[in-house]
């Protein structure tokens, strides 16, 4: 059925577009095979109806004329349905080519790519891949979580969404209401940032703990929407990238190099472990915790029963 709906408009949008005067239905409906087997006038008119409007949601621009005869018809003209040329430089060229391999793990790939070719074929120049002639780097955004499309895409719609929860010191997940603002990227994790409609505040959620189904729900957003610098503000302050304080942890010898890279300070105890002085933020106990028993908090206090509260809730599963 998609299939026959797509060459019914691609043969409606050849007719609107190859002729030099307006078509009236009769003609077109004579024009298209499609139209000629609808079984009656009423199914005919309402089949053309919906496929012009679904050609005009796509961008095509159709004329509505009346002639002398008071017949109406239709046209799409082809000076007003023409894109203009594009002028990208080749550094321009560049950033785009860069920024479709950064999703080739997502379920992005295909759009990413599909948009880069249509580029190139409306004349985008072609630049060297740097990073496939020079380097054996290669830049890329893992995207894991079944979360991050139906998230992506209720943030570009602004529709409210609802989904399963999980914190990480809950052993039970629980239901949240958000109205999803944009979706961060911070330490190879991804981030929701939005509004909890129960709770009345703003929420940041890590998508690896959206469990089930993301459904949309009907209506608008009840609460206004932050420019994006200050939402980013608010996912890098809940990720621990903000430190207020400083935390003393003891890190097993050879492990946990993101974390020394991070310390202020490093000394040897002598005793198969080292201690460390590390920037300390709302988010700290949770990266903390996914290097288990290498690491010990000295502390603060809060900080360490926050650790231990998240290893008990994973302990349970």
């Amino acid at each position: 059925m998609a299939i026959a709906k797509a060459e019914r408009l691609m043969n409606l949008a050849l007719c609107l577009l190859g002729t030099r005067r307006p078509l009236s239905k009769r003609e077109l409906r004579g024009s298209i095979e499609a139209y000629l087997e609808a079984g009656s006038d009423d199914s005919f008119n309402r089949m053309f109806e919906r496929d012009k409007d679904d050609l005009r949601e796509l961008g095509l621009v159709i004329e509505t004329v009346e002639n002398l005869d008071g017949d109406t018809g239709y046209l799409a003209r082809r000076d007003s349905n023409r894109l203009p040329p594009i002028t990208l430089d080749a550094e321009e060229a560049a950033a785009l080519g860069l920024a479709a391999k950064v999703w080739q793990q997502a379920r992005l790939a295909g759009a990413a790519s599909g948009a880069l070719q249509k580029l190139r074929a409306a004349g985008m120049p072609e630049t060297e891949d740097a990073y496939e002639v020079h380097s054996a780097l290669e830049p890329r955004i893992p995207v894991h979580e079944a979360a991050f499309e139906p998230l992506m895409l209720a943030c570009r719609d602004r529709r409210p969404v609802t989904f399963d929860y999980r914190k990480a010191n809950s052993a039970r997940p629980e239901q949240r209401q958000v109205e999803p603002w944009t979706l961060e990227c911070w330490r190879g994790h991804w981030y929701l940032a939005g509004w909890d409609r129960e709770r009345g505040a703003e929420r940041v959620f890590r998508l690896s703990r959206i469990t089930g189904t993301v459904r949309s729900r009907a209506g608008a957003f009840s609460a206004e929407v932050p420019d994006v610098v200050t939402v980013r503000e608010t996912v890098e302050s809940w990720a621990g990238e903000t430190a207020t304080r400083t935390a003393r942890i003891r890190l097993r010898a050879g492990a946990g190099y993101p974390l020394r890279s991070r310390a202020t300070a490093v000394r040897d105890r002598g005793d198969g472990w080292d201690e460390l002085e590390i920037p300390y933020g709302h988010g700290l106990d949770a990266w903390l915790v996914e290097f288990g028993p290498d690491v010990v908090v000295e502390e603060p206090a809060d900080l360490r029963a926050d650790v231990v509260d998240r290893l008990r809730a994973v302990a349970k599963d």
